[in-house]
């Protein structure tokens, strides 16, 4: 069994030209055995996003801090808010913004695509 607490799990700063102000932490993945999905954390700053793409697996998201928004395949923006939870499908287009004035934190929980 691995207990960990989020805060003292190291942030990764994302750098890319298709994100803004984005970083992310491994909350539980294959280096704590977990083999088969993996938990992470990511935080988008305000005023930034992530990348408007598509992959071949899904994940689930739940908001935990703030709010934000997610844009789906035809640019339809809806609301994330604290408590809040979304389903990406495989091959769906989507993209996560923070048009708001404070932090927006969202777990989003995928299977581990290196298994």
């Amino acid at each position: 069994m691995v207990v960990k607490k989020k805060s003292k799990v190291e942030a990764t700063i994302l750098e890319d030209e298709n994100l803004k102000y984005v970083s992310r932490k491994i909350l539980i993945g294959p280096e704590d055995g977990s083999h088969r999905i993996v938990m992470r954390l990511f935080r988008v700053e305000p005023g930034g996003y992530t990348p408007y793409h598509l992959h071949d697996f899904e994940h689930v998201v739940k908001v935990e801090k703030g709010q934000g928004v997610v844009v789906d395949a035809a640019g339809r923006e809806t609301l994330l808010e604290e408590d809040s939870c979304a389903y990406i499908a495989p091959n769906e287009k989507h993209q996560f913004r923070n048009p708001f004035k404070e932090p927006f934190e969202f777990l989003c929980i995928i299977l581990n695509q290196d298994r």
